[in-house]
C-alpha cells in the first residue's frame, strides 16, 4: 500500500466497523459485575418481597375482626403468639385472634392487617384496638415492590452499586455481560523509557503507554501493557506478534510517519494487510489501521494529544461496539472562547478546555503533553472552515 494515501476520516471509520469483530459474553458472580455492561435484558424472577409482610412493629390481625372499634368501646383480641423476621408461621389465624409480629416478618394466613403497637393498650394475652383498621395496613404485599417477570434493567447497562444491589435483591448470583475486549499496548522510540527508570540525556518519559492503556480501561477494556519497541524490526515485530497473539486489538503509539526509523506500516504489511496509512485529520494524519489474522493493529501517532485525539475518533467506538456501550459517547454544546484560525482543506480537531459556558480553545500544539492534560476533550473545525468566530456555538467531544 501506498505511504499515506490519505482518506476521509469517514472511510477510517467505515474500515473499523467492518473488521471481523463480534461481542462476546460471558457469565461473571454478581461480587465481580460491578463497572461490567449487561449483554441481556435482566426481569426478576421472583416476588420482592416473596411473601407479604409487616412493615411495622405491632399486631398482625384479620382487619374485619376490628371494624367496630373505637376508643369508646375497644375491641379485645387473643394473643395467640408471635412472629419475627425469619420465621414462617405455619398456622392461620382464627377469629378473634391476633399475634404479635415484627417489621418484616410474614403475616400468618389469614392476617390482613398490622396494627403498630404505639395504637393499642396489651392486657395479659389480650390486645387492646382502639379504632378500626382495614385490609393492607402495615403490610406491604408479595410483589408489591417488584412482581415477578417485572424487566429490571436493559442490555448495555453499566452495572454500578445501585444496579448490582437490585440484582441481588431478586437473588441473582451470576449476570451476563460482555466480555472485556483485550487490548495489547505498545509504546515505540529509542527515546522513551518507563517512569522511574533513570533518565538520561536525549531521553523522556513514557506518557502514551499510560494514557492509552488506563483509556481502555476506563471505557471497560482489559489493557495490556507490553513494553517500549525500540525503532528496530526485531524488537517492533517482536512485540506485534506477541500482542497479536495475546489480544484482540493491537495499539501502537509512534512510529507511524515517513522518519526512516518508522518501520510500524511494514511489518504490519508483512504480517498482515495495511487497510489504510493516513487520515485527512488534523493532528494525527499519519495513523495506520491493518488487519493481523483478523485482530484490528492501530499505529497511532508518537504526539499525546494527536495520540488520544485519535484514540478517541477510531479506537473508541470499536471498544464500545464490543462491550455494548455505544450510546456512551460524551458531547457537549459550548461557546467558543476566543477566535481560532484553521488551515483550510484540512479537517481538524482542537484541544479545548471547559469553563462554565466557554470552551478555551489549547494552542500548544499536539507535542506538548500538557495539550491533553489541560484538555476535557476536542472540537472538529472542517475543513472547509478557516475561521471559528469567539462566541460561536461548538461541540465538544469530551476524552475518555
Amino acid at each position: 500500500m501506498a505511504f499515506l494515501k490519505v482518506v476521509p476520516l469517514e472511510k477510517a471509520l467505515e474500515v473499523i466497523d467492518s473488521f471481523p469483530l463480534e461481542p462476546k459474553v460471558e457469565r461473571v458472580p454478581l461480587g465481580e459485575a460491578l463497572g461490567r455492561v449487561l449483554a441481556e435484558d435482566i426481569v426478576s424472577p421472583i416476588n420482592v418481597p416473596p411473601f407479604d409482610r409487616a412493615t411495622v412493629d405491632g399486631y398482625a390481625v384479620r382487619a374485619e375482626d376490628t371494624f367496630m372499634a373505637s376508643e369508646s368501646e375497644p375491641v379485645r383480641l387473643k394473643v395467640t403468639g408471635e412472629v419475627n423476621a425469619g420465621d414462617f408461621p405455619d398456622f392461620e389465624l382464627k377469629p378473634g385472634e391476633s399475634v404479635y409480629i415484627s417489621t418484616g416478618a410474614p403475616l400468618p394466613k389469614g392476617a390482613d392487617a398490622v396494627v403498630q403497637f404505639e395504637d393499642v393498650d396489651r392486657d395479659g394475652d389480650e390486645v387492646i384496638i382502639y379504632k378500626p383498621a382495614y385490609p393492607g395496613l402495615g403490610v406491604m404485599k408479595a410483589g408489591a415492590d417488584i412482581p415477578a417477570g417485572k424487566p429490571l434493567l436493559k442490555r448495555g447497562t453499566r452495572l454500578g452499586f445501585k444496579e448490582t444491589a437490585l440484582l441481588s435483591a431478586v437473588g441473582l448470583a451470576e449476570v451476563p455481560v460482555f466480555r472485556k475486549p483485550k487490548v495489547a499496548v505498545i509504546s515505540t522510540g529509542n527515546e522513551l523509557v518507563l517512569p522511574g527508570e533513570e533518565l538520561k540525556p536525549g531521553q523522556i518519559y513514557d506518557i502514551n503507554g499510560r494514557a492509552i492503556a488506563d483509556a481502555v480501561r476506563e471505557l471497560g477494556g482489559e489493557a495490556v501493557f507490553l513494553g517500549i519497541a525500540k525503532d528496530d524490526r526485531e524488537s517492533l515485530n517482536a512485540l506485534i506478534e506477541k500482542g497479536v497473539e495475546c489480544c484482540d486489538i493491537v495499539l501502537l503509539s509512534g512510529g507511524a510517519s515517513g522518519g526512516i526509523r518508522d518501520l510500524t506500516s511494514s511489518i504490519i504489511e508483512e504480517l498482515g494487510e495495511v487497510k489504510i496509512h493516513g487520515i485527512a485529520i488534523q493532528p494525527g494524519k499519519p495513523t495506520i489501521i491493518g488487519l493481523i489474522n483478523g485482530k484490528p493493529v492501530f499505529g497511532l501517532p508518537g504526539y499525546p494529544t494527536s495520540c488520544l485525539t485519535n484514540f478517541t475518533l477510531l479506537v473508541a467506538p470499536l471498544l464500545r461496539r464490543l462491550i455494548g456501550r455505544e450510546s456512551e459517547v460524551r458531547k457537549v454544546k459550548k461557546k467558543l472562547a476566543h477566535k481560532v484560525f484553521s488551515v483550510k482543506g484540512r479537517r481538524q480537531f482542537l484541544p479545548v478546555r471547559i469553563e462554565g459556558e466557554k470552551a478555551v480553545p489549547i494552542l500548544k500544539g499536539s507535542g506538548a503533553v500538557t495539550s491533553f492534560i489541560d484538555a476535557d476533550g476536542f472540537i472538529e473545525v472542517p475543513e472547509n472552515v478557516e475561521i471559528l468566530e469567539a462566541g460561536e456555538e461548538v461541540e465538544v467531544t469530551f476524552f475518555g
